[in-house]
């Protein structure tokens, strides 16, 4: 009697449709011992008799439960991807140097949650004979594992921050926690989006999550660290979950397919590793959709097979050999093939945004295959032949510049009220653009043309050499037979004028001598001018005075005829004009103009250096 009591309750145990069972039952090789995907296609007998108990359990509250929840995490061996907090996890508890609290932190669906519960059985598990202490590899057997798996453990108490934001929720837990755990070797608090709670709720527990009582161990998983305050930072012991890589997610799918019983094609679970973006269980209902859509056309030449082009029309993602052939028209610049590839995905259900993402994902992965110099990454030989025959022939280059393009398409896409009208303007504009000159070819031929244009001797194109600027060239410009020099007087010497009267602090008298003033004498202390404006002011009053407090004697100002020089503001602009004409005709110049027609001469902003003309950008 002794020997058989037991073997009803394992019975029971074995066929009970309860969480615990239905996550425990054959897992334990889920990712140590389970052999790579290849078994899916070879042995679909042997995984389709796993998920045939699961419809036949007696429970009617729980005919089907996702394969997010069905195949979560029961030991830290098969959580995937977060070998280094694992093995830091194992350290601790061999070595007894146990943190009082744990932040988890990382995107969605990395096993955030999973692994606070995981923590919870590791530092609560007594061993399938009762006398364990913690562990790094729980047993899954002993009462505190099975409950805390099925969520009914009393010292292990979950609360969601979303729901429970405010500081009595918190107080709560301050009270609760100076008593002792019932009934396991740790009173386990685990809060789910800790970041949602109130800034008076983190105030509240901040002493407590400093100096918790030693039976008291706090779980904390968010998606959002950058809003906790530092001070909770400081006080936990934060492990940064990983997204997990796609080719791992692809293995992993590929096993849970075997253990459904379900046959997938190798491309298909490619395509929703890569959907998952890092995600567990993002792929993992992505999966399960896939199969239920798999089953609906059970009776088709296909089966219930996971096909690649199912998934991608589930997901509206275009084809990949659609996409190669809107990159080759858009390197070709074949427009009308373009729009009507475009318009062909579109009418397929692709949408505009996936579109132009999978148009990044190919000029990306060339651009990588191009660098490596390797054999793109590409699941089929076909893919791979053609993404490396783009990588061959377009340059480092073409390959930046059309990224950036798509990349600002992608955006306007996003943004627009009409997507599919913003994807076919963004790709007709990558595809003009393409047909743009290189700019490192381009600048090749500019230097090719300067020297075939530039003659031997002291012209160049027929301009007369560029005299070397020096101290007296503003002296000089303007100079000729219709300016001829005033007797006794330089125009340096005026300009010197004007610059000690604004260095003095004159700047109105100053701005008044350099722009409205023509000197005809400028002698010692004398100075006769023509006004070189309109204006019914006379200046000479002002000049007078600020050059009688300037130099101590009063000197004579006044209103002449004669020949008179330039005032100093047209001597300037005289100059720049002449530097603006010398620079457009240039051979280096023209040949940048005929590269690109519409650029166009800008002075330089730089007041020093007015008379330097430089090539501006198109407009």
């Amino acid at each position: 009697m002794n020997d058989s009591d037991p073997d009803p309750p394992e019975t029971e145990d074995k066929d009970r449709p309860s969480a615990a069972e239905l996550e425990a039952a054959g897992q334990n090789s889920m990712f140590g011992d389970a052999p790579a995907p290849s078994p899916v296609p070879t042995t679909p007998s042997e995984p389709a008799s796993v998920p045939a108990a699961a419809p036949a359990a007696p429970d009617p509250g729980q005919p089907y439960r996702v394969l997010a929840r069905k195949y979560r995490p029961q030991t830290f061996s098969q959580l995937i991807g977060q070998e280094p907090m694992v093995r830091t996890l194992a350290n601790a508890i061999e070595r007894d140097r146990l943190a009082h609290a744990f932040l988890m932190t990382g995107v969605r669906g990395v096993g955030k949650t999973s692994t606070a519960r995981l923590i919870a059985k590791a530092l609560n598990c007594v061993g399938p004979d009762g006398t364990g202490g913690p562990t790094i590899d729980p047993c899954g057997m002993c009462e505190p594992c099975r409950a805390i798996s099925e969520g009914r453990h009393i010292d292990v108490i979950e609360m969601d921050a979303a729901s429970n934001t405010g500081v009595d929720d918190v107080r709560e837990i301050v009270d609760a926690v100076q008593y002792s755990a019932v009934s396991a070797r740790y009173k386990i608090y685990i809060i789910d989006e800790v970041h949602m709670l109130t800034r008076n709720a983190f105030n509240a527990l901040l002493k407590t999550l400093e100096e918790p009582p030693a039976h008291v161990k706090f779980l904390f998983a968010t998606t959002e660290v950058e809003k906790l305050p530092v001070t909770v930072l400081s006080r936990t012991q934060r492990f940064d979950l990983r997204r997990i890589p796609a080719d791992l997610l692809a293995q992993h799918f590929a096993w849970v397919c075997g253990q459904e019983g379900v046959e997938a094609q190798e491309e298909a679970i490619r395509i929703i590793a890569a959907a998952a973006e890092g995600s567990v269980r993002d792929g993992l209902s992505i999966l399960d959709q896939a199969i239920a859509h798999a089953d609906l056309e059970a009776r088709s030449e296909t089966g219930g097979t996971v096909t690649a082009e199912r998934v991608r029309d589930m997901l509206g993602l275009a084809d990949k050999s659609a996409q190669r052939r809107l990159l080759g028209h858009l390197l070709e610049g074949e427009a009308k093939a373009l729009l009507a590839g475009v318009d062909e995905q579109y009418a397929l259900g692709v949408e505009p945004l996936a579109l132009m993402r999978a148009l990044m994902d190919l000029v990306h992965r060339i651009t990588v295959a191009q660098i490596a110099q390797a054999a793109p990454d590409a699941p089929s030989e076909e893919e791979r032949t053609a993404l490396a025959d783009f990588a061959a022939r377009l340059g480092a280059g073409e390959l930046h510049r059309l990224w950036q393009l798509l990349l600002k398409g992608h955006e306007e896409v996003r943004t627009a009220p009409d997507p599919l009208v913003a994807l076919e303007m963004a790709l007709l504009r990558a595809l003009h653009a393409s047909e743009m000159p290189d700019p490192g070819k381009l600048a090749r031929r500019i230097e090719d043309l300067a020297r075939g244009a530039a003659p031997q001797g002291a012209h160049q194109g027929g301009v007369p050499a560029r005299e070397p600027p020096g101290e007296n060239s503003v002296a000089r410009a303007g100079e000729g037979e219709d300016n001829p020099p005033a007797d006794g007087m330089e125009q340096d010497d005026w300009a010197a004028l004007v610059e000690r009267v604004d260095s003095a602090g004159h700047l109105r008298v100053a701005q008044i001598m350099r722009d409205r003033v023509r000197v005809i004498e400028l002698a010692q202390d004398r100075l006769v001018f023509e006004q070189a404006d309109s204006f019914p002011e006379d200046p000479a009053p002002e000049i007078r005075d600020v050059l009688l407090k300037l130099t101590g004697r009063r000197w004579q100002v006044e209103k002449g005829e004669g020949a008179a020089r330039p005032s100093l503001r047209e001597t300037a602009s005289a100059e720049a004009s002449a530097a603006r004409e010398r620079v457009a005709a240039d051979p280096l110049v023209k040949a940048a103009l005929e590269g690109f027609p519409e650029a166009e001469l800008l002075a330089d902003e730089d007041g020093e250096s007015a008379n330097v003309a430089r090539m501006g950008r198109a407009r």
